[in-house]
């Protein structure tokens, strides 16, 4: 299973990142689309989208959170962040819009970057999450 991973559209959903994104068997978008037709153009590429709402999303009926199973494993989907995740075994977040790959307490903290909005001097990025039975997890992030 190959899963897109984009966060922080802001609104700003690049027209070149798309006809790669339809080849996922998901997406998952982990907040801040900041209007209702980002979250609509994102809906519409094609594979199913999970998504949770992020700070900047208001009025956008969207979890705060979300668990998904794949493959056994367990990924927990937030916007923000918390210092910690007793228990989840992947925690993908957005927020800081910069990309993310770091192991604390067991749990290993997955950050796309931010597809919309560049910010701190990271140039806009999303990421490939693979999920295979039996084997690693892969997790590849693409500059836009």
């Amino acid at each position: 299973m190959r899963i897109a991973v984009i966060a922080d559209t802001h609104g700003k959903l690049p027209v070149s990142t798309l006809a790669d994104l339809r080849k996922a068997d998901e997406i998952w978008h982990l907040g801040d689309f900041c209007d209702l037709q980002t979250l609509e153009v994102v809906r519409k590429i094609g594979p199913p989208v999970h998504a949770v709402h992020g700070n900047n999303d208001f009025g956008l009926d969207l979890p705060v959170s979300a668990v998904l199973e794949r493959c056994g494993k367990s990924f927990y989907l937030i916007h923000i962040p918390p210092r910690r995740a007793e228990g989840a075994e992947f925690l993908l977040h957005g927020h800081t819009h910069v990309p993310r790959d770091e192991m604390i307490g067991g749990t290993r903290f997955l950050n796309p970057g931010a597809i919309g909005k560049a910010n701190k001097g990271v140039p806009p990025s999303y990421a490939w999450l693979t999920v295979r039975p039996g084997e690693m997890i892969t997790w590849e992030i693409v500059p836009v």
